[in-house]
């Protein structure tokens, strides 16, 4: 039988979190058939821990290059300054993970949006995807992908937890869907819509170490979970559970620029 792999699209495995057993957390993903690891970058702290994972895991991890909004204040220019330099001198596997966050903090929400078009900019110059983070912003950042589409852009709206018209306009736009530990929560609002969407539109992801799945919710999240997010969404759509990973892990890699 052959032995079913998995991407995890959207995992932060350079976080001080794993710090101690980043290894092992690693190996055990890999043992479990999660054969990437898709690294959004967050800021310019992150960059270095970011690129120094890809380095020790080569062909596992693979970076992104971008400014998360909760990182944006009123100097963010500069931040963006040094990113686009970045983006200048190698090859990221996206944009991102930007987008709009007003969940924290709405104080540099127009900050936000000014980032986000501008990532949006050098995602279209580049032809490489972005990642939209949209906490409690869902409709704002629809709109601004609705303004800013091309025909150029795309991309994935990580940890999608919006309505279904919602849903279907991010597949209207050209985006796949990010599916994390969500999915596995009782009340996390996408039984009713991921069947309506279609395999052919998600991504998996964990987001760790943030938003573990069920029945870990509440501990720290890793990649080694994939199987367990698959596993649901094969009950949702009541599918084979091997052809879950398989279609998304085609999602995956057909989206992601490839940098080697």
């Amino acid at each position: 039988m052959t032995p079913v792999a998995y991407i995890d699209s959207h995992v932060h495995i350079y976080s001080s979190k794993y710090d101690e057993d980043r290894d092992a957390v690693i190996q055990a993903a890999v043992e479990q058939g999660v054969e990437k690891l898709y690294m959004p970058n967050i800021d310019i702290p992150s960059i270095d821990a970011m690129l120094e994972a890809e380095l020790r895991y080569p062909g596992v991890c693979v970076p992104m290059m971008g400014l998360h909004p909760c990182d944006v204040s009123k100097d963010f220019e500069k931040d963006l300054y040094i990113m686009e330099d970045w983006i200048s001198k190698r090859a990221f596997a996206a944009i991102g993970e930007t987008g709009i966050d007003l969940y924290w903090d709405k104080t540099f929400f127009e900050q936000q949006k000014e980032a986000l078009r501008i990532q949006i900019q050098w995602a279209k110059a580049k032809n490489w995807p972005i990642v939209l983070h949209c906490r409690e912003s869902m409709q704002e950042v629809l709109e601004i992908i609705q303004e800013e589409q091309d025909g150029t852009l795309k991309g994935i709206f990580h940890c999608f937890s919006g309505t279904l018209e919602q849903a279907q306009k991010v597949v209207e736009l050209g985006f796949l869907l990010g599916i994390g530990g969500v999915a596995t929560f009782k009340n996390g609002g996408l039984q009713p819509i991921l069947p309506a969407i279609g395999l052919e539109h998600l991504v998996l992801e964990t987001d760790g170490p943030y938003l573990a799945p069920t029945p870990h919710r509440g501990k720290r999240n890793t990649p080694e979970y994939i199987p367990l997010i698959a596993q649901v969404v094969a009950d949702i759509l009541e599918k084979p559970l091997e052809e879950v990973a398989s279609v998304t892990t085609k999602n995956s890699l057909n989206i992601f620029h490839p940098i080697s």
